[in-house]
């Protein structure tokens, strides 16, 4: 474990470059973190849910699961940017959180800096969490918290703009009958898609299903299928095919732009449903096509349950009690209703598939979704994405194309 001042240092600048990928960002709330030790006293929680109030579902289940524990849970919500600050200062001042969730690319930055524990050192149970959700906070084969649920990116499509422009949305399957899609949409009258390629952690998440999908590698950001995959952005852009502002769109604004009706296709995520069932026209959802063809590998987003290390590890047995009580399958179930998450567990998405059907696609594609900090990368992540973003920018306003973008890009991330 390493805890020195300089790795905390370097750890809150990696999670500074991090910014909230959930419906849930936003907004900042005040800070108490003083607990008193021993069971039965009060206990700390934080989250990044600052839209959710006391009175909320969401804020009457921590209550809830501190009393189970037999504490006292104090709560204090921030936006996800800040709450990685704030953990990693308190770490340094050694009053961190008894209990705390976090955006799943935070973990690893924590973990580095040393403040997070194991699940098994812990005692909690993972293993019936999907693989692929957990791994976005496993380090080293080892988890360093509980998912609470994932969410991830698809295609909505409005089915009026593709039946008057003569597309079947089953006939978009690889990149080239998406980009002819487009091409009918626009002839058509109408607008084609929106997506947000702000330069932000947004627009990397945004950007990852494309890289991917043309068997990118993030460790070469300037490889041929890397530049594939920033070109065909580039070109739907000039073409008109999508908006210039997907420069400025956040993934609220580029949602606002699909719900006006005019455009054909909206990369969003999971936790647009709700809006969607209120943007007053007939929608459908399909996974983002690989460039060849299939599904392409989207990336993971939402937040894990951890326990920050305390000098006082007899205070760990009720921080184990409140991370098993919120993460129990019984809890899961009501809290990504309202968060609108896919859950963890198969049995739970079962359930939420039962309850509404229109989960199925996103079901299937956080299946095949991949943590940001996966396959080794960890605390390397916001030094890719970075650039990675900056090359997006570059291509898509004309500054650089996209192979001198991403060679930019590629050089950053090594010094990096």
């Amino acid at each position: 474990m390493i805890s020195t001042r300089r790795t905390l240092l370097a750890a809150l600048a990696a999670v500074g470059t991090l910014a909230s990928l959930t419906a849930c960002g936003g907004g900042s709330g005040s800070s108490s973190n003083s607990s008193s030790g021993g069971s039965g006293g009060t206990y700390t929680f934080w989250d990044p849910y600052p839209q959710f109030d006391a009175s909320s579902a969401w804020g009457k289940l921590v209550t809830g699961c501190g009393t189970q524990a037999g504490v006292k849970l104090k709560r204090t919500a921030y936006d996800t940017t800040d709450l990685g600050n704030k953990a990693l200062l308190a770490a340094q001042q050694g009053n961190a959180p008894d209990v705390m969730l976090v955006d799943n690319p935070v973990v690893s930055t924590l973990v580095e800096a040393g403040i997070l524990n194991k699940t098994s050192d812990l005692g909690l149970d993972t293993k019936s969490i999907q693989k692929n959700i957990i791994g976005a906070g496993t380090i080293d084969n080892a988890s360093y918290g509980v998912p609470i649920g994932a969410n991830t990116l698809a295609l909505y499509y409005n089915k009026k703009v593709l039946s008057a422009a003569g597309v079947d949305a089953a006939s978009v399957k690889d990149w080239n009958s998406l980009t002819a899609a487009l091409k009918k949409v626009k002839s058509a009258g109408k607008k084609g898609i929106t997506f947000s390629a702000i330069n932000t952690e947004e627009g990397s998440f945004q950007f990852l299903p494309w890289f991917w999908g043309a068997g990118g590698d993030l460790t070469k950001l300037n490889s041929a299928k890397g530049v594939a995959a920033l070109s065909l952005w580039k070109q739907w852009v000039d073409a008109g095919y999508a908006p210039k502002d997907v420069l400025q769109n956040t993934q609220t604004t580029s949602w606002q732009e699909f719900a006006t009706g005019d455009y054909a296709f909206g990369e969003n995520g999971t936790w647009q449903l709700g809006n969607a069932a209120k943007a007053g026209f007939d929608y459908g959802i399909i996974n983002i096509p690989g460039q060849n063809g299939g599904s392409a590998p989207v990336p993971t987003g939402g937040e894990f349950v951890t326990v920050p290390v305390q000098k006082d590890t007899g205070r760990y047995d009720a921080s184990k009690k409140i991370v098993t009580c919120l993460t129990s399958d019984a809890n899961l179930l009501p809290t990504d209703t309202t968060l609108q998450y896919v859950a963890p567990t198969a049995a739970v998405q079962a359930e939420q598939v039962k309850q509404n059907p229109k989960l199925k696609p996103w079901v299937d594609a956080v299946a095949a979704a991949r943590g940001r900090t996966s396959g080794g990368l960890g605390t390397k992540y916001p030094t890719i994405s970075q650039p990675m973003w900056t090359a997006v920018q570059a291509a898509l306003s004309g500054s650089k194309s996209p192979q001198d973008a991403l060679d930019t890009a590629q050089s950053s991330a090594q010094k990096g």
